[in-house]
């Protein structure tokens, strides 16, 4: 089946072909052509089953070849990153029309969102929280929007948006046409689809590669350490075929500093995480996909826009709490019917949460293999050359302490050099208890000089040169009445 067969205009179908986009999904062959009717939607299906296109199609092709300008499109998202991807796949979809689509989320700036909305954009994908801010300073009007999508509802009602969504819901008419998406259908998701769509069919498709995962995707389960963790990633970085990879973190910090280490060691990584700005993390993730760097470090949350189908590895760095999570990691590869890796890394205290993913998807792993960066056994599961190391031959060589202390020395000159002797000299009094002992590798003085220094210092009677070739001498304090001056 194509999607020319499910009713799609020639214009659409063509678009997506220059992608290699050219047989449905089945959730897509089963929500297109009741969406192109105007039938109200349900849809329950996981991320990645291919439901952007599924909902999307409908919306553009039900706008018409050549839409009036204004906002008549209105898809809502959870998160920043799901923002971007669904507007691209938009974007690909409408390029042989007229149509425009635009992102609205925060953590960007206003302007150029003002601006594609004043220009006309007819289909606008974004976040509650904009939406309404844009909304409220009459900025943004949703009085015409005839398309109203929902995607990702249960996790929209996990990070407490459903009063917002009510809110949107109710700036638009009542006569619109709604399509509503989630993995989970809880209570307040039912009863939000009752109070604000038109007798929803529903429509529940299961993922593309379900059934498929244990033969697409080979699972391999290690018990590692944690300070051997990075050298264990850097080799598997080197295994003979790795494409792009995925790497999941459990925090921000953690992948910070994992993006530094394999940089360091030589590799092309990047990092999608909270501590970016919006800007940093567009970068990172179009920079991936395009093949400029092939490694992605990510936390959970900033994974959600992950959606690139040559994918050869994932690697999780550190457990996932649950069995939903480890198979949205685990999707990321083997997609599109392609073979993928995935690595998980099981530290000693989250063995009780392997065995809840173990029993839960039916491993038959109970336990984890031991495993180092030193261990055969690692080089012959995922196709590690023989004598692979941690690092790039062409990573930038580790400095020995006495070439940084040589480099201090042969650098310090003028004020500059002199102000940093100072500051070690500081430092090295605040290690001993005030008295400078040192050594010339660590400040470039030879030893002997800084003690002749230490002992003018600190030697009672001595002075200080005030200029003229003269000593200065020292100001005492002076104990009980001042002495009265001799007469002559």
């Amino acid at each position: 089946m194509t999607f020319r067969d499910l009713g799609v205009d020639g214009d659409i179908a063509d678009a997506l072909a220059t992608k290699n986009i050219l047989e449905p999904f089945p959730i897509q062959e089963q929500t297109i052509p009741l969406g192109l009717s105007g039938q109200d939607i349900i849809g329950q299906a996981k991320t990645g089953t291919g439901k952007t296109f599924g909902f999307g199609l409908p919306v553009i092709q039900r706008l018409g070849l050549e839409p009036g300008p204004g906002v008549q499109a209105l898809i809502v998202v959870p998160t920043r990153e799901l923002a971007v991807q669904v507007t691209e796949d938009m974007e690909l979809a409408t390029s042989n029309r007229s149509t425009t689509v635009v992102s609205i989320y925060g953590g960007k700036a206003y302007e150029g969102q003002i601006e594609q909305i004043k220009a006309g954009a007819q289909i606008v994908v974004g976040t509650p929280g904009r939406l309404l801010d844009l909304a409220g300073q009459r900025l943004l009007s949703l009085a015409n929007v005839r398309e109203m999508v929902l995607d990702e509802a249960d996790k929209m009602l996990d990070l407490g948006f459903l009063a917002d969504i009510e809110k949107l819901f109710s700036q638009t008419p009542a006569t619109r046409h709604t399509m509503l998406f989630s993995a989970t259908m809880p209570g307040p998701i039912v009863a939000l689809a009752r109070r604000f769509m038109n007798r929803p069919v529903h429509i529940r498709a299961s993922d593309p590669d379900e059934g498929l995962t244990q033969a697409n995707i080979k699972h391999v389960i290690y018990r590692a350490h944690a300070l051997d963790k990075d050298e264990v990633v850097a080799r598997i970085l080197q295994a003979e075929g790795r494409g792009k990879t995925v790497i999941f973190t459990r925090t921000k910090r953690a992948a910070a500093k994992l993006v530094e280490e394999l940089n360091d060691r030589g590799f092309n990584a990047a990092a999608v995480h909270g501590d970016l700005s919006q800007e940093q993390r567009e970068r990172a993730m179009a920079a991936f996909k395009a093949g400029k760097k092939d490694i992605l470090i990510a936390t959970d949350v900033a994974a959600r826009g992950i959606d690139v189908d040559d994918v050869t590895h994932v690697i999780n760095h550190t457990i996932p709490d649950d069995p939903d999570t480890y198979l949205h990691r685990a999707g990321r590869t083997g997609r599109a019917g392609k073979t993928g890796i995935a690595v998980t890394f099981v530290d000693w205290d989250d063995l009780h949460k392997w065995a809840l993913i173990n029993r839960a998807l039916d491993f038959g792993q109970p336990e984890p293999t031991e495993t180092y960066s030193s261990s055969p056994h690692l080089y012959t599961d995922l196709g590690i050359p023989e004598g692979t190391r941690g690092r790039l031959a062409s990573a930038r060589p580790v400095s020995a302490p006495s070439s940084r202390a040589n480099e201090s020395s042969s650098s310090s000159s003028g004020a500059g050099a002199e102000g940093g002797d100072r500051a070690r000299r500081s430092r090295s009094r605040r290690r001993t208890g005030g008295s400078a002992v040192s050594t010339g590798a660590e400040t470039g003085h030879a030893p002997a000089a800084e003690a002749q220094q230490a002992h003018a210092e600190h030697t009672p009677g001595s002075g200080t040169h005030d200029g003229t070739g003269a000593p200065r001498p020292r100001r005492r304090r002076r104990r009980g009445p001042r002495a009265t001056p001799p007469t002559a």
